[in-house]
C-alpha cells in the first residue's frame, strides 16, 4: 500500500542548537578525514592501506570509527571500488590507474556521528567514468537543494532520480540515506528516488543523510557472499556521494562540507 503523501513524522527526533553544535563538529571531522586521504589515493594502494591511514588519523583525532564492529563489519571505513556499489570491505586489492572508489566513514566524536563519503578518481578514469562521478555529485547536490521544512522526502528522490535519468544513468533503488545523530543509523528512511509532494514531511530538527548511489548500467545490485559488499549485477560502474545534514528553519545545514573545497574530483591541489 502506498505510504500516505506529507505525512508529519511525529515520532522523529527533532534537533536543537546544541544537537546542532555538536553534529557540526562531527561533521568537521569526517569531512577533514576525507580531505586528508585524498592525495593517499592513488594507483597501487591498497584499501588496506586507506583503511589502515584512517584508523590511525582516528587515534590521532582521539576518536573511533562507526563501522569498525558494526553488526559484524570487520574495517573503519568502507572503499568501494568501480561496479561495487557500497559497504566494499578494505583489504588487499589494490587500485588501478582508470578506476573510480568511493571512501565511506563515519567517526564517533563526543557520541554523535558524522557520516559522509566521495568518490575518488584513481589516475586517470574514462570519460564515461568521469561523467558519471559529475552527475552522481549533481544529484546528490540537488536532493539537498530541495531540503527545506514543508518539503517532503519524496522531493529529495524526485530531484535525484530526475537528474540521473537525464544523462541515461539509474539509481540504487536497494539502499538509502538515514536519519543520524546519537544512533548511526534511524528513521527516516530517505530514498534517493520518488515522486514530487509525497512521503514524510521535512521538520526544522531533523537530521538525515543523502547519500545517492548512481549506475552506469541498470540498477539492480546483488551482495557479494561476505555479506556486505553490494555490486551492480550488470558489472556496470556506480558512483555516490554522501552529506549529512541538519534542517534549519529556512533550508538546511551541511555538516560535512570539505573545508578545503574538495567536493567533486578532481580534487585540485591533492
Amino acid at each position: 500500500m502506498m505510504e500516505t503523501a506529507r505525512r508529519r513524522p511525529s515520532s522523529f527526533e527533532l534537533h536543537g542548537p546544541e544537537d546542532f553544535a555538536a553534529m557540526r563538529k562531527a561533521g568537521r571531522v569526517a569531512a577533514e578525514m576525507l580531505d586528508f586521504i585524498t592525495p593517499y589515493v592513488t594507483p597501487g594502494v591498497t584499501t588496506g592501506e586507506l583503511d589502515d591511514l584512517l584508523a590511525k588519523k582516528a587515534e590521532d583525532y582521539g576518536v573511533t570509527h562507526g563501522p569498525m564492529g558494526y553488526r559484524g563489519f570487520p574495517k573503519h571505513i568502507c572503499t568501494s571500488v568501480n561496479h561495487v556499489v557500497c559497504h566494499g570491505i578494505p583489504g588487499d586489492k589494490k587500485l588501478n590507474d582508470g578506476d573510480i572508489v568511493n571512501i565511506d566513514v563515519t567517526p564517533i566524536v563526543d557520541g554523535w556521528y558524522g557520516d559522509s563519503s566521495r568518490t575518488y578518481f584513481v589516475g586517470k578514469p574514462s570519460v564515461k567514468a568521469r561523467k558519471l562521478v559529475e552527475v552522481t555529485y549533481e544529484c546528490l547536490m540537488r536532493g539537498i537543494e530541495v531540503v527545506r521544512p514543508g518539503a517532503t522526502l519524496g522531493d529529495i528522490g524526485h530531484a535525484i532520480e530526475t537528474h540521473a535519468k537525464a544523462h541515461g544513468f539509474s539509481v540504487v533503488a536497494d539502499f538509502c540515506g538515514h536519519g543520524i545523530g546519537q544512533t548511526f543509523h534511524t528513521q527516516p528512511n530517505v530514498m534517493h528516488f520518488g515522486e514530487a509532494g509525497e512521503g514524510e514531511v521535512i521538520e526544522e530538527g531533523m537530521f538525515f543523510t543523502i547519500e545517492p548511489m548512481i549506475n552506469a548500467g541498470k540498477a539492480a545490485t546483488k551482495i557479494l557472499p561476505d555479506g556486505w559488499t553490494a555490486v551492480t549485477r550488470d558489472r556496470s560502474l556506480s558512483a555516490q556521494f554522501e552529506h549529512t545534514i541538519g534542517v534549519t528553519a529556512d533550508g538546511c545545514e551541511i555538516f560535512t562540507l570539505s573545508p578545503k573545497g574538495w567536493h567533486c574530483p578532481p580534487y585540485e591541489g591533492a
